[in-house]
């Protein structure tokens, strides 16, 4: 695999693994799209069911397919929103990776490394600046860019609702399909011609927790020139609004990283 590419698995696994499931829940269902629909009831609607629990933990279930190879993990996540994320190899934390608004770090204890930085290595793959904000918005089913950032074109296809910056940025496109029921996203796609890259992150269903409207299921499939890889997530035992401890120290004598 071309060194890009390796690296790209590497950024992609940690950053879109912190999704939510559910412990005792209930799987929400379409409805039908409102063809009256203006676009500022789309977006209050929208806001609407923004998340507002404060801690999450949860277990989740990866599947990771790229050139014929299928990986399954299991691994245990804390996030506390809008502020760190941990995620926790199991049964063992033999791997340990915190994503914060100030940077991204992991170690391995099987290798002895580990790597501290910002966001710019994803930022210069995917072509646009990402930070933590954007990241958590992917994790939740939110606009990755948000709806309210810049004038937006909605339309219905197939009874969903299509999104659209009114001005497509020149270096990517980006659309999104927002569910007519519960109003979430369920697909954002942001493609580079040029680069002959796209990703596409399709939320297969949601879920109901506390009050909470939260992703179920997730199949992100990322496509480099002729390269693809796909991950599928199942999100179980979920629990929100416990305290929780966040502990991330990298071990003394582990070798850094480059990306």
């Amino acid at each position: 695999m071309p060194h890009k590419n390796r690296y790209l698995s590497i950024i992609l696994n940690l950053c879109l693994v912190f999704m939510i499931g559910c412990k005792s829940s209930k799987t929400l269902q379409s409805g039908e799209a409102n063809l009256k629909l203006s676009t500022k009831q789309l977006i209050r609607e929208t806001t609407k069911t923004e998340p507002k629990f404060k801690t999450l933990s949860a277990r989740v279930k990866l599947d990771i397919s790229q050139e014929d190879k299928v990986s399954g993990y299991t691994v245990n996540l804390r996030m506390e929103k809008d502020k760190q994320i941990l995620l926790m190899s199991t049964p063992i934390s033999v791997v340990k990776a915190l994503i914060t608004p100030e940077k991204v770090s992991f170690y391995n204890k099987l290798d002895n490394t580990y790597f501290e930085g910002d966001f710019s290595y994803l930022s210069d793959l995917l072509g646009t600046d990402l930070d933590f904000q954007k990241v958590q918005n992917l994790l939740l089913g939110e606009a990755l860019y948000g709806l309210k950032n810049e004038p937006i074109t909605v339309s219905v296809n197939e009874n969903e609702y299509v999104v659209q910056p009114k001005k497509q940025n020149p270096l990517f496109e980006l659309f999104y399909l927002i569910n007519p029921s519960h109003f979430k996203i369920s697909s954002q796609q942001l493609s580079q011609p040029q680069e002959q890259r796209h990703l596409q992150i399709d939320y297969l269903s949601y879920q109901e927790v506390e009050k909470e409207i939260l992703p179920k299921q997730i199949k992100v499939i990322a496509v480099e020139e002729a390269e693809e890889m796909i991950l599928e997530m199942e999100f179980k035992a979920v629990s929100l609004n416990e305290d929780l401890r966040f502990p991330f120290k990298i071990p003394s004598g582990y070798h850094e990283i480059k990306l």
